[in-house]
């Protein structure tokens, strides 16, 4: 490893410095093209704040999944959490943080026209991009009520009316490797197809000191077929197949503040506060996520002269399992003394399930027309089933004991109110202990259902040769139901950290009452709302080569239920569909030798749907409510220079104001995060080249945590700056290339995401200096 460090860095450095710099003559940019309103458009025709990071653009950053695309794009953050299920993307500082089972994404994730019911279903490897759109804002008229903050836009290679393919070899430190391998082309002259592989894996940056084991890993396998099809001169055909299978020991939260629960251990953080050096952990159980991801999709479009109808089709499933280390630490649940004394083991074991069926119709008009529209139907049904298992230290801090023993003895037994001797006299008859090794599960079984239906419309109409009319509108109606079960496993019903008894607490007004049924739940509800959101707007096309929008447009994302393992009669109100106002200018150029486009906006959320933590039972308890009325604002621009036809340079800039109407900033939602890359090519003899690349990005530091709380230490994590680089030679034709890659070169740490307790956190595999080979061959 010293000598790939040593040559990757020595050749990052001759690449900077080592060559002779072009002369500036300006050069010709190719047009950007985008489907950001579900047709394809020159992106500075689009009066939509869009980036977009482009097939050559993701290639040659050498990211491979969302977390590390988001980095590039400086109006989106990403939260981290232990398993893809609970992570989350923020865009302009508004995203839905949420364990709930019952609640959606306000940013959109859509994969070849096909909306994703949760995110997370997108947040393992991708491969095969085309491009990916960010689109800024609510975007729901087009894409639908779970886009409300914004959407992300992912397109994916079709198979080409050529035979091509490639074989793709990434390899970094630590032993992780990237394996791609692709065919696609014609098959007769009606047929067209391709097929994509990918095999994927890392040991893992963290070191597990009670096994001497190496975590936060992944093994990861998938493979993409495309079939399209002519079916007339007027009618295409397109089917996706996509299976991928994840097994990620990941993603462990780090002790990188005293916690005082094991301060002897190998991995206990240094000094007394945030320790972004800390890459141990000390976990007899392991954080891991099982994902498994199996979609077909089917788009018919079909020209019928003045217009064109579509339709897409998707069936997805989608498994998710965690596994959890809830104590975070390896001697948790060995003391034969009662918590809180000791530390306490928590585990957790939650395999879930979601079938999801969609199908859209839509009609277009012909483009090139005055007045160009589109309108169309839409239904989403998604079907999610999750249990989820505890496995705790018994808690008798507080006389719990006795009091489940009497509940047990009473309602269980059914042998009458016992007196304190005949309690006592049970316990030691049955050797019945409540301590740290004493471990008590309970296991809730949650199901949800969502449907959707919704009829939109949208178009343009140019008023005049510079004036152009925006609008849509898009009708919803939402239907939300639930059903949580929860049982206590113990023979004798106790307490434990984290797991209710199976009897709660009697009413001290009235000890001969029944306790309240606490634990061994029978909760169902079910909740409906109807929605009218659009847009309007003008667009003023004031040169060839500028124009200028302004819109105003309405999100929506529908209602929601606290729906999770800990849930309690407190938890079944409805939470209320999350409603947005939003203002954009925008101005967007376009030059020969580059494109600049700008955008200032103002959005007020109300009944914006978000977490909220609850320490009081000593264990972190992630809820989910509606956090009253929140604001984002701000400017943020993106440009692309190309002053010669060997140098490019791209970057944008976000400045962000997000905050509840208390003036308290919101989660993820830095004020400044910037980005920034160039591609610098060096031509040789006989027609191949060099090529460097470098990127840097700066996040402003972010609250990680409630509303509000941006005073406690802990849910402020501090800004940081990533300098990445590459540098390759590339054949004459371009189809055989050998690269260098160099990640976090200044070697800066940082986290993430502060998950809770005071000291856990999150630092991914990017907060350090790594590097790494890749070898393409195409053809």
């Amino acid at each position: 490893m010293r000598f790939l460090r040593g040559v990757t860095l020595a050749a990052l450095v001759a690449g900077a410095f080592g060559f002779t710099a072009p002369a500036l003559a300006q050069s010709v940019i190719e047009e950007v093209v985008v489907t950001a309103q579900r047709r394809e458009q020159s992106l500075s025709a689009v009066p939509v704040a869009v980036s977009v990071l482009g097939q050559q653009t993701i290639e040659r950053s050498f990211t491979s999944n969302l977390e590390e695309l988001q980095a590039l794009v400086p109006s989106v953050s990403f939260r981290t959490g232990n398993t893809t299920r609970n992570s989350a993307l923020t865009v302009r500082g508004i995203g839905t943080i949420s364990f709930s089972v019952a609640a959606e994404p306000s940013v959109s994730t859509v994969v070849d026209g096909v909306v994703l019911g949760r995110s997370g279903q997108a947040f393992g490897d991708l491969y095969d991009l085309e491009r990916v759109e960010v689109l800024r804002g609510p975007q729901g008229t087009l894409f639908g009520k779970n886009a409300s903050a914004g959407v992300v836009n992912i397109t994916t290679q079709r198979p080409g009316e050529e035979l091509n393919g490639y074989i793709n070899a990434t390899y970094y430190e630590d032993n992780e490797y990237q394996l791609r391998a692709r065919i696609g082309g014609p098959l007769t002259d009606e047929l067209r197809a391709s097929i994509t592989v990918l095999n994927s894996r890392f040991d893992g940056y963290i070191d597990n000191v009670f096994n001497n084991e190496t975590v936060n890993g992944y093994d990861r396998e998938a493979i993409r077929a495309m079939v399209e099809y002519d079916v007339t001169d007027s009618i295409e055909a397109l089917f996706i197949f996509e299976d991928y299978q994840a097994d990620n020991d990941c993603c462990a939260d780090l002790e990188a503040r005293p916690s005082g629960r094991n301060p002897d251990s190998e991995a206990a953080p240094s000094g007394t506060g945030l320790d972004l050096d800390q890459r141990r952990v000390d976990h007899d159980f392991e954080t891991r996520t099982l994902d498994s991801t199996t979609a077909f999709s089917m788009q018919l479009r079909a020209d019928l002269g003045d217009y064109s109808l579509v339709s897409i089709t998707a069936q997805r499933a989608w498994d998710n399992t965690e596994f959890r280390e809830g104590d975070f630490t390896s001697i948790a649940g060995d003391s034969t003394l009662p918590v809180f004394g000791v530390p306490f083991q928590l585990h957790d074991i939650g395999p879930q399930e979601w079938r999801q069926f969609s199908q859209e119709f839509r009609i277009e008009s012909n483009t090139g027309n005055a007045f160009e529209w589109q309108a169309g139907l839409f239904y989403w049904n998604i079907d999610s089933e999750r249990n989820f298992t505890r496995f705790a230290s018994c808690q008798n801090n507080g006389g719990q004991l006795d009091a489940a023993i009497r509940n047990h003895i009473e309602f269980t037994l059914d042998q009458g109110d016992p007196t304190d001797q005949e309690i006592a006299d049970f316990i030691a008859a049955n050797d019945i202990t409540c301590n740290a090794n004493d471990i008590v599960d309970a296991t809730g079984f949650m199901k949800t259902e969502f449907d959707n239906f919704a009829v939109f419309a949208d178009g343009t109409y140019a008023i005049s040769d510079t004036f152009t009319l925006l609008g849509g509108l898009r009708y919803t109606v939402d239907d939300v139901s639930f059903s949580h079960t929860r049982r206590n496993n113990d023979p004798f019903g106790r307490r434990g950290v984290g797991v209710r008894p199976r009897f709660g607490e009697r009413d001290p007004d009235d000890p001969t009452a029944p306790p309240n049924n606490q634990s061994d739940t029978n909760f169902d509800g079910s909740t409906d709302e109807t929605n009218v959101s659009g847009r309007i707007g003008l667009q003023w096309q004031f040169a060839d080569w500028a124009n200028t929008y302004v819109t105003y447009a309405t999100g929506y994302k529908g209602p929601a239920f606290n729906v999770f393992y800990n849930m309690d009669p407190d938890d079944l109100a409805p939470i209320d569909a999350e409603e947005s106002d939003a203002i954009e200018v925008g101005l967007k150029m376009t030059f020969p030798f580059g494109l600049f486009n700008f955008a200032i906006y103002d959005t007020e959320i109300d009944n914006f749907q978000a977490n909220d933590f609850d320490d009081s039972d000593g264990t972190t308890i992630t809820g989910f409510t509606n956090g009253g009325t929140v604001t984002t604002q701000g400017f943020e621009f993106d440009f692309l220079w190309q002053p010669t036809d060997n140098v490019s340079l791209t970057g944008g800039a976000a400045f962000s104001e997000a905050e509840s109407t208390r003036g308290a900033p919101l989660p993820f939602a830095p004020d400044v995060k910037v980005s920034t890359a160039i591609s610098w090519e060096f031509p040789l003899p006989g027609g191949s080249r060099f090529q460097l690349d470098g990127s840097y990005i700066y996040t402003d530091e972010k609250l990680s945590g409630n509303i509000g709380q941006e005073d406690e230490n802990p849910f402020l994590l501090p800004d940081y700056s990533i300098l990445n680089g590459a540098f390759g030679w590339y054949s004459e034709d371009e189809r055989l290339s050998f690269t260098l890659i160099g990640k976090n070169l200044t070697d800066e740490s940082y986290t993430t995401t502060y998950s809770g307790d005071g000291f856990r956190y999150q630092i991914p595999r990017d907060a350090a200096r790594y590097f790494g080979v890749n070898f393409r061959l195409a053809y």
